[in-house]
């Protein structure tokens, strides 16, 4: 059996509140487009088995409103708290830890990790930035999450909200 990454950003967050990072919201466009890019999720039947999220505000907040639209319980979703701030191979150790009674698993994080572990795992020279609320799929040819590593994934789907995409609403 193979498994099947997506790596998600968060939506785009607003910035005029005087918080910390790590407390900063979704601004109107973030709570827009996470809805819309789960719904692309939805129609392309790559809907995960497990969501897993960084504990910052505007990552866990995507993540709330993907597992809505993907009615997915958000008392399910898995906060962990190394994905902030996480590097590349930081992120890697994550994702090797994995549940290996999922198959597709949702990860959503923070730039510049997430694109630098896209870069990583599929050795494919992925955009040069993620987008916010980008998601990318990435197919693995693996039975066990410990496997995957440099060069290992494929991407099977790219999608972020501009990219003027139709999908059924």
């Amino acid at each position: 059996m193979a498994k099947e990454l997506l790596i998600i950003r968060h939506a785009k967050s607003d910035w005029s509140f005087q918080v910390a990072d790590f407390d900063r919201p979704l601004n109107e466009r973030g709570f827009e487009d996470a809805p819309k890019m789960a719904r692309r999720i939805l129609a392309s039947g790559q809907v995960p088995q497990q969501l897993v999220s960084s504990p910052a505000k505007r990552a866990l907040t995507t993540a709330q409103i993907f597992a809505e639209v993907l009615q997915y319980p958000n008392r399910q979703i898995q906060v962990v708290s190394e994905i902030y701030e996480a590097s590349a191979r930081e992120l890697l150790a994550i994702v090797n830890g994995l549940d290996n009674h999922y198959d597709r698993i949702a990860l959503f994080g923070h730039n510049p990790g997430l694109t630098d572990l896209v870069d990583f795992l599929t050795g494919e020279g992925s955009p040069q930035n993620l987008p916010t609320c980008a998601v990318a799929v990435i197919h693995f040819d693996v039975k066990d999450w410990a496997w995957v590593s440099d060069g290992t994934g494929t991407i099977q789907n790219f999608y972020y909200p501009k990219d003027g995409a139709e999908f059924p609403i």
